[in-house]
């Protein structure tokens, strides 16, 4: 899995590394393109960023956690990142979740734009149990991604200090919304975003800035568990 790498100047200590999940459709150029990583410049955050090549294929391969770790996460834990955040767009939001279940210990935190959380079937599924707490997951079959996933957002705990924090941004007309509503419910107020906007990149770019302006955001960005 390449990336494209953009590494803040100066030496800190315990410097951040952002790794950057594009949608399906998207490219790391076009998150680069659309000024994320400007976003972070613009405000002078310390943060490094690598926004991966994690396009659609590493899913329907089911190779996405492995080539994730071995050829992003790994590498930079051998060159002594302590302090490592997923950001996620869509289907990069689904598989920044995926990995923070399957490998908690390497990531502080995941932010999440507009993820797609599971199929149309599966999600109604939830709503008409009443959500994710009411929901009951039942067994669940070693293939079975989606319920596996949401059957651990069900048990997620943002008081849980060993857990991954996790922030959500999104936008109220967004087709997969209902997804997003049902995660929120399990997050702390502040740490949810929701505005006017679809599935789209201006709703996703002003989600992005928002959530990043927000004081606890930033904090969260420089200060260890």
């Amino acid at each position: 899995m390449d990336g494209i790498y953009d590494i803040t100047p100066g030496a800190a200590a315990e410097r951040v590394l952002l790794v950057m999940l594009p949608g399906a459709k998207d490219s790391p150029e076009d998150m680069v393109e659309r000024g994320l990583v400007r976003a972070l410049r613009e405000r002078a955050l310390p943060v490094d960023v690598v926004v991966a090549d994690a396009h659609l294929d590493y899913y329907l391969e089911r190779s996405f956690l492995e080539r994730l770790r071995h050829d992003i996460v790994a590498p930079a834990q051998a060159k002594g990142y302590t302090r490592i955040w997923l950001m996620g767009i869509s289907l990069g939001g689904m598989g920044s979740l995926v990995y923070a279940r399957a490998h908690p210990a390497d990531i502080e935190g995941v932010i999440l734009l507009a993820p797609f959380l599971g199929t149309r079937g599966t999600m109604e599924e939830v709503v008409r149990a009443g959500g994710l707490s009411r929901w009951q997951p039942g067994e669940i079959k070693v293939d079975d991604d989606e319920h596996a996933l949401l059957a651990w957002l069900k048990s997620y705990r943002s008081s849980d200090p060993k857990a991954p924090k996790i922030y959500l941004g999104y936008g109220k007309d967004d087709r997969y919304a209902p997804a997003s509503q049902l995660l929120a419910e399990r997050l702390p107020p502040q740490r949810v975003m929701a505005i006017p906007g679809g599935h789209d990149w201006p709703t996703w770019t002003v989600l992005w800035a928002g959530l990043l302006d927000r004081e606890h955001l930033a904090l969260a960005a420089r200060r260890t568990r």
